[in-house]
């Protein structure tokens, strides 16, 4: 059973999972890890989301504001022992609803090319592809989605 916890950026094993993202994203990144790592400062996220199984933390996720209406979703990460049980879909799903609690309609997110599992999972979630957004505007291996959020559940 999946137990998903609302917290912040100040939470050890939300820090503790980024920790292990930033680790494979220096590797599937490459030369450009430098670049996508200068927007990827976690004290700034006040919504953060940790998944755990059994009490062990094994997923994780957070947004921050990105204007009046939009969050953009920012360090979505399940520990791979742990893929391919719904567990991103429930951290990405409880993103979402915090959003509308908050009057939020819409999510974007970044997530590299590289990512393959990333993007069929963004696509998955009822994601569509946008053209990339501010600081990733020029970046070849970004690709950026984006959600409008109903108002169910609000």
């Amino acid at each position: 059973m999946v137990n998903v916890v609302r917290t912040n950026s100040e939470n050890q094993d939300f820090k503790q999972l980024v920790k292990q993202l930033d680790a494979y994203l220096k590797v599937t990144d490459g030369d450009e890890h430098d670049f996508y790592n200068q927007f990827n400062n976690i004290d700034v996220l006040k919504h953060t989301i940790v998944a755990y199984i059994n009490n062990i933390p094994v997923g994780c996720g957070a947004f921050k504001k990105y204007d009046d209406s939009t969050v953009e979703v920012k360090r979505m990460y399940t520990n791979p022992e742990f893929r391919n049980l719904g567990i991103a879909a429930q951290i990405l799903s409880e993103l979402e609803n915090w959003a509308k609690e908050l009057n939020f309609n819409t999510t974007i997110l970044e997530t590299g090319k590289r990512q393959i599992e990333a993007v069929h999972f963004y696509k998955k979630n009822n994601y569509q592809i946008i053209p990339n957004f501010g600081q990733y505007a020029n970046m070849d291996n970004s690709m950026c989605f984006k959600k409008i959020l109903s108002n169910e559940k609000r």
